[in-house]
């Protein structure tokens, strides 16, 4: 074994190198993080991270926005014994510039303790505070500031002006802007944008004529806040009058003429546009969603595709409510290809919107697939699919879901319940309905909407407890809506109660006197218990008033093209063929034993060939005929259709998918059917 005398001792570790050593030109010099953590190994290795100007020094470049590695320099930061001001700042301002303002703001608790802070200190958490929207905090650093003398100061007074304009605190930014003494471009911006956007666009107007200066940030504030207020003609004004016109003016005025439906003007505008980025695309696309100008939605969607422009969630999401909105499920599994392609994780709102895109097109088995195949589902994924499963008549599935949730810790909410009311109301299950309405109340407290009360209301009328209904909608804390007398009065109209259907209707009439469906369900129920003469009253009244009823309608895709039919259309290229394969229905139809329910038909006739006529021209057999001829044998037909389903209709498509070996799947104006081997999903309740 080696033994160590004074002639063998180890050598002494070399001194830690001086700022000489590890040449402060190599670190003024570097310019990427490649070459930061490199000397920084180096500084470690040879001692010379000890010194305090070696460290302040790779603090600043981790710092330094072209590098930007807030990790490293906040390791950096940690090790500096005595850090000073400056160093402080510049790591608070590093947080605020990477979106983490809440650590900025526990940064600057802990500053306070060391130093005073300085006109660079307070804008910057004060910016922080303003993108939190923590007003209270902000506050009190106003308060420190005062305290220390900074209150006048030009910096902290313009930050202060963004902070209590960005978080709705006009006034306090009103008091703040009128003691500067300098107030400059950025100040004057951000009140003229914080009145705009609590809705006081004539103050701005004013504050915008006031100006000696103006910016492009100037001009664009006053277009987004006359738009979003809907006075399009004068940001019109405004944004002709701009000198140098940017992309989110033009953003700005487009989403204003979409709230204001003036498509027209806002494709006019976007086709003016030299550039676009997704905004642009997206302002579009969501507003012709929101229009339920959806065709035109999905049109903008493809041209998105073909100048090879990335879609964003937002526009994903906008897209997805179109092809809801058409049902058109083969572009929603485009859609979803889409997705795919661009790597699009599914554990958010994306997520929700296809499991809800899916249902809404028929496929509740798509929208479960997508289901099962989100790994950290949220509260919203589980809602989705409980209302999909609701709406297509799967009560057993919705409260198997509903008790597999509570088993993974997901806690409900009102939405949710909505989805089980629903369920139970589609499904007839009364005693349920009643008991998952008292869960809600008593073991999550949540307190009844409206819209819990309704989905209550409709549970009880569907299944005929029309007085129980009518007590109900008698002891709500809130005044009934026109939908929840609109269920009284459906239910009185399915059961043949005409004396509740009248008092139903005479309430609605009283909340609601445009609603159309009132009149139509009013007649029906009339002309169901043979009183027309109160049919004639009604159809005079709607006379007078300017009601029409809307024809039933019944829509069906087929290569990617939408095919709609009225009630006895005649208008399809394929009319001869259709009405060819009606004729072949009503033999078939007639071997099978079917007898026509000509109660179903709510007109004045007499002759019984002439109803059997009448209900064989409804809309949806007219489009169940076009699927038969077209889609390929064994495809589901998928239909949807803007009113209730009759009960002849009915009949028919559970023996028509029976005959012709079809699943068919139809959406009325309240749920899905699906009809195969002779049955329906909703086991003749709906």
């Amino acid at each position: 074994m080696l033994q160590l005398t004074p002639s063998h001792s180890l050598p002494k570790p070399p001194p830690p190198l001086s700022p000489q050593n590890l040449s402060f030109s190599l670190l003024q010099s570097c310019k990427t993080l490649q070459e930061a953590t490199q000397l920084h190994a180096l500084s470690l290795k040879t001692g010379a991270f000890t010194n305090p100007l070696i460290a302040s020094r790779l603090f600043s470049l981790y710092a330094d926005p072209k590098i930007n590695h807030l990790t490293y320099a906040r390791s950096v930061f940690t090790q500096i014994q005595h850090p000073n001001l400056v160093s402080w700042n510049v790591l608070i301002k590093s947080h605020v510039t990477n979106q983490r303002s809440h650590d900025a703001v526990v940064l600057f608790r802990d500053l306070v303790h060391h130093h005073a802070p300085d006109n660079f200190t307070l804008p910057c958490v004060i910016k922080g505070c303003a993108r939190l929207n923590a007003v209270e905090e902000g506050k009190q650093i106003h308060g420190l500031g005062l305290k220390i003398g900074l209150g006048l100061d030009k910096f902290v007074q313009s930050s202060l002006v963004s902070m209590y304009s960005k978080c709705g605190e006009i006034e306090f930014a009103r008091k703040v802007f009128d003691e500067m003494r300098e107030r400059d471009l950025v100040a004057w911006n951000s009140l003229i944008d914080g009145y705009a956007r609590c809705g006081r666009v004539d103050v701005a107007v004013e504050l915008f004529d006031q100006m000696e200066e103006r910016d492009s940030f100037s001009w664009t504030v006053l277009v987004d806040g006359l738009s979003k207020c809907g006075n399009v003609e004068k940001a019109r004004e405004v944004f002709d009058r701009m000198p140098d016109k940017n992309l989110v003016s033009w953003n700005a005025m487009i989403n204003g003429y979409m709230k204001a439906r003036e498509f027209e003007t806002a494709r006019e505008l976007f086709s003016q546009m030299m550039s676009r980025d997704v905004i642009t695309w997206n302002s579009m696309i969501a507003g012709y969603e929101f229009n339920g100008r959806f065709a035109e939605a999905l049109e903008l969607f493809r041209e998105i595709l073909e100048e090879d422009v990335r879609p964003t969630p937002a526009t994903l999401v906008s897209v997805l409510s179109a092809v809801s909105g058409l049902a058109a499920l083969s572009k929603g599994r485009l859609v979803h290809c889409v997705m795919v392609k661009h790597g699009f994780e599914l554990d958010g709102v994306l997520g929700t919107s296809l499991i809800e895109m899916y249902y809404k097109c028929g496929s509740i088995d798509s929208a479960m697939a997508v289901f099962r195949g989100i790994q950290r589902k949220k509260v919203g994924h589980w809602t989705a699919i409980i209302v999909g499963l609701g709406m297509h008549g799967m009560a057993d599935q919705v409260l198997q879901l509903f008790l597999e949730m509570r088993k993974n810790g997901m806690e409900p909410h009102a939405i949710t319940f909505i989805g089980i009311l629903n369920a139970c109301s589609h499904a007839g299950l009364v005693d349920l309905g009643r008991y998952y309405f008292n869960m809600m109340i008593k073991d999550y407290g949540i307190e009844p909407t409206i819209e819990h009360y309704g989905c209550f209301v409709d549970i009880l009328c569907r299944a005929g407890c029309l007085d129980e209904a009518k007590n109900v909608i008698g002891s709500m804390p809130m005044k009934p809506n026109k939908v929840i007398w609109m269920s009284l009065l459906s239910g009185a109209r399915i059961h043949g109660n005409v004396e509740i259907g009248d008092y139903a209707a005479q309430h609605l009439i009283e909340v609601s006197p445009d609603t159309i469906g009132c009149y139509v369900v009013l007649s029906n129920m009339y002309a169901a218990a043979d009183q027309w003469e109160k049919v004639s009253q009604v159809r005079e009244m709607m006379k007078k008033r300017g009601v029409k009823k809307d024809p039933g309608c019944s829509s069906i895709e087929h290569r990617g093209m939408l095919h709609e039919f009225i009630v006895g259309d005649k208008s399809h290229p394929q009319t001869k063929e259709i009405y060819s394969k009606l004729s072949e229905v009503r033999e078939k139809l007639k071997s099978a034993g079917h007898v026509p329910d000509t109660s179903q038909v709510l007109l004045c006739l007499e002759d019984e060939k002439e109803k059997e006529a009448e209900l064989e021209n409804h809309s949806e057999r007219l489009a169940i005929a076009f699927g038969l001829i077209n889609l390929e044998p064994r495809s589901p037909i998928r239909i949807i259709k803007n009113l209730r389903v009759c009960n002849d209709c009915h009949s028919v498509t559970k023996l028509l998918s029976k005959i012709y070996n079809r699943e068919i799947v139809v959406r009325d104006n309240s749920r899905f059917h699906h009809f195969a081997n002779g049955s329906c999903s909703c086991k003749d309740f709906w």
